[in-house]
């Protein structure tokens, strides 16, 4: 069976380097399930490293049939396993009833829908281990007061504890993208809920940052003009919040839009 030809549209760029492919693999943990789905395996070069592991049961999801029927052929062990279809479109509850490790060289143009899946499943996905853009890399997993702390940041450091692991050069990608990578992981903390209003948080959290060079008073009359009140961290601008800061916004917005 031929190589698959990387298609632009899907966002491919097939790693080459089998070091680096078994860096990724090593770096799941896999400690909460068995079950660990692929996000676009490609031609499997991470795959050949997942499917050796024995403590996980391994499963892969591909949208392009030009690489589905690589995998068939080179990784026939991966059989059923192999799951043909969009994974954001994937209704992973059913699936997965018990809980599912997602990890990849996620395709540049989704990945971060992908990490917003995440969320939306984040009660059934104990660990991600992702290859991304190396900039929406550290933006995941910087802290408050770094200028590329954004939305993500805020969403997913609510939820999961975020490690950048490792950087990836352009060089050992076919085609080589024009910027590097990074491999960061993300391993689910004990919050089960916020103690707020879950989707008025994420509506601060994306009014804020979509106004992120003014300050969070600004963003509020924007966004919120029945609130006149003022909150003590109004001079603020969203970067420099804490996620706990903005659970206490929260709470705060909370009680004036009750009045």
């Amino acid at each position: 069976m031929g190589k698959v030809r990387p298609k632009k549209h899907l966002g491919q760029h097939f790693l080459t380097d089998l070091n680096i492919a078994q860096n990724i693999a090593e770096s799941l943990r896999a400690k909460k399930c068995r079950s660990t789905l692929e996000v676009g395996p490609g031609m499997g070069v991470l795959t050949n490293f997942l499917i050796k592991r024995e403590d996980i049961e391994l499963y892969a999801a591909e949208i392009d049939a030009e690489s589905i029927g690589y995998l068939k052929g080179n990784l026939p062990q991966l059989n059923d396993k192999l799951i043909e279809g969009d994974f954001l479109r994937m209704d992973l509850r059913e699936k997965f009833p018990e809980g599912v490790n997602i990890i990849g060289n996620f395709p540049y143009n989704i990945s971060s829908q992908i990490f917003f899946k995440v969320l939306d499943n984040r009660d059934i996905v104990p660990e991600v281990v992702g290859m991304v853009q190396k900039e929406v890399a550290v933006r995941i997993a910087e802290p408050p007061g770094k200028k590329e702390y954004g939305i993500l940041s805020v969403m997913l450091q609510a939820f999961y504890d975020i490690e950048y692991l490792f950087t990836v050069h352009e060089n050992v990608f076919n085609p080589p993208p024009k910027v590097k990578s990074g491999v960061i992981r993300l391993t689910r903390n004990s919050t089960d809920n916020l103690g707020c209003d879950e989707k008025l948080f994420f509506r601060i959290v994306k009014a804020t940052f979509n106004q992120r060079r003014k300050t969070i008073r600004n963003s509020f009359r924007a966004g919120f003009p029945q609130i006149s009140a003022e909150h003590p961290l109004f001079g603020e601008r969203p970067e420099r919040l804490s996620v706990e800061q903005f659970i206490d916004l929260t709470k705060w917005a909370e009680e004036h839009l009750g009045n």
